[in-house]
């Protein structure tokens, strides 16, 4: 049995967790600004076209880090190690770096969103499974300052909004692709493709829904859309963390830091919410409509994936990964159904309600899953000391 942790280890530990998972608003930050800083510099439509862009961007990143990443730590019979690739850090300083000194360009910057999302969501996830976590602080500092100065960069009406935002996302890659003593696991092929085969299935959702809203709903609810997802996404910081240090191991210490910030951090919207901050932020598309409800639902909408996080991280842990896409598979079907009738309504309120039913479904089916495997893996160790114990009588 291993020894607990003495008070002070786990008290810096616990703070050193929190620290990282904070810094996690720097990645949620990057949508955010893009969409804030794109609303001074392009067109309703442009800004429309980069709504849909930005959650294909986020979408893009995700299969990346299930390729370099989540297969890794899926990988059961591996040291499940993973380290920032140089190639990905190299084409991602490359694409900061033409983007920093082109003129404005809205495709441009379609084009270059997938590329450093991906780099940011890796690099990101290296440093929290692998617990860099001074070097995540660093890193975060530079993309949050980026971000930061290229939004009143973009509310003093300057062209050169972007340039702060894409040098912060390439200084945090640099920061994260600085050497580790450790080599990467090689994931496991069968794995590999299971892993990226439901973040595939899931994560499409996102990006094709606003399409639907862009065309069926117009250029000023598909930017809304993208907005509210993004604010709300601030609660996914916690949740990605915890999914993360979960997947390498099952921490109470984790689930209760996350857990306390997700409530924080809802608390902490909606006060912006009140004082008019996001309005500021994202302008006439937040204005000009009612958005405390989707707002409220989007956030209900993050929260309940607690619920879901949990089980899905120890049926990972435990090698399902077939099971998992599977669930993944009717999970996202559900998923998109009860979205496209929210949509079926003209109102982006009833869309986040149907994400939010969809995700309290997931959960009940991903914890349904989890106690079956658990049930099966007590039967067959009882059966496997049964058997030795006959073997030894006889």
């Amino acid at each position: 049995m291993t020894e607990p942790m003495p008070a002070p280890l786990r008290l810096r530990r616990a703070t050193l967790s929190l620290i990282t998972l904070l810094g996690g608003v720097s990645l949620a930050v990057i949508p955010a600004a893009t969409v804030s800083i794109s609303s001074r510099l392009f067109t309703v439509d442009e800004q429309g076209f980069l709504a849909v862009a930005v959650l294909v961007a986020t979408f893009v990143g995700q299969l990346t880090f299930a390729i370099v990443v989540e297969s890794r730590l899926s990988s059961a019979a591996t040291e499940r190690r993973v380290v920032f690739p140089l190639w990905l850090a190299a084409v991602s300083i490359l694409t900061a770096f033409v983007l920093a000194i082109v003129p404005p360009n809205a495709l441009a910057l379609a084009i270059g969103l997938p590329i450093l999302i991906a780099a940011l969501e890796v690099g990101r996830g290296v440093s929290v499974a692998e617990r860099l976590d001074r070097r995540e602080i660093a890193a975060s500092v530079a993309v949050g300052l980026g971000a930061l100065v290229g939004v009143l960069a973009g509310f003093a009406g300057q062209t050169w909004a972007l340039i702060p935002l894409v040098v912060g996302i390439a200084a945090a890659t640099i920061v994260r692709s600085l050497p580790v003593t450790h080599r990467p696991s090689r994931p496991e092929p069968a794995v590999m493709g299971w892993v990226v085969a439901d973040t595939a299935i899931t994560g499409v959702i996102y990006p094709l829904l606003n399409a639907m809203i862009l065309t069926f709903l117009g250029s000023a609810d598909a930017v809304l859309f993208t907005s509210i997802a993004t604010v709300s996404g601030l609660l996914a910081i916690p949740l990605n963390f915890m999914r993360l240090r979960l997947l390498k191991e099952h921490s109470r210490l984790d689930i209760a830091v996350s857990a306390a910030s997700v409530l924080a951090a809802v608390a902490a919207l909606l006060v912006l919410e009140l004082v008019g901050a996001f309005g500021f932020i994202f302008g006439p598309a937040w204005t000009e409509s009612a958005t405390i409800v989707p707002l409220l639902l989007a956030c209900a909408w993050r929260a309940a994936s607690l619920a879901t996080t949990i089980p899905f991280a120890a049926l990972r842990r435990a090698g399902e990964v077939r099971l998992l896409t599977g669930l993944r598979a009717a999970v996202s079907a559900l998923t998109f159904v009860f979205a496209a009738a929210g949509l079926a309504l003209d109102d982006l309120a009833a869309v986040f309600l149907g994400l939010l039913v969809a995700e309290l479904a997931s959960a009940v089916v991903y914890e349904v899953a989890r106690r079956r495997r658990l049930a099966r893996t007590i039967r067959e160790a009882a059966d496997a000391d049964a058997g030795a114990g006959a073997g030894a009588d006889a």
